[in-house]
């Protein structure tokens, strides 16, 4: 019999996060705080541009974005933003979105598969995401209940359970 396998991954969609952001934008245009103080947020390019007169109403609108980004089930451990920055008479704020385990991280969840986990399971590292097999669906099983018990730093899904 062919072992059984599921891949750890860290993938957002991209979709949810544009839905997210345009609430985020529709909230801020209709909300009292930020009237005519010319707050925004949108895509800039590859990133996410926050714009407000102040250092707070930036990070107002970064809390409004995150707030967003919960609601439609996205983990904020793949929003990576940066500090505000004065630009002019504004403040900017710049957000990237993580997508993908890097090599290091896949290794340290390899690692604790192999310590912790079922004697026999298998974690490779495939690109940036990471394959565990094994013969047992159980022992995958509880591979998936060992890591949704850690607390990583970076986002994990688990797909294609085989």
């Amino acid at each position: 019999m062919a072992d059984s396998s599921f891949d750890i991954v860290s993938k957002v969609e991209r979709q949810e996060v544009d839905n997210a952001l345009n609430q985020a934008a529709k909230e801020i245009s209709q909300r009292f705080d930020f009237k005519g103080v010319g707050a925004s947020i949108a895509w800039s390019g590859e990133k996410i541009e926050m714009r407000a007169n102040s250092e707070e109403r930036v990070l107002a609108i970064l809390d409004i974005f995150q707030t967003k980004l919960v609601k439609r089930g996205i983990s904020l451990k793949s929003l990576d933003a940066g500090e505000p920055q004065v630009s002019g008479k504004e403040y900017k704020l710049f957000a990237s979105i993580q997508e993908g385990i890097s090599q290091d991280n896949a290794k340290k969840v390899a690692k604790i598969i192999r310590d912790e986990g079922p004697k026999g399971v298998k974690a490779q590292v495939q690109g940036d995401e990471l394959r565990v097999s094994h013969k047992s669906r159980d022992a995958l099983q509880e591979v998936i209940a060992l890591l949704k018990g850690k607390d990583f730093d970076f986002a994990i899904q688990f797909t294609n359970y085989r």
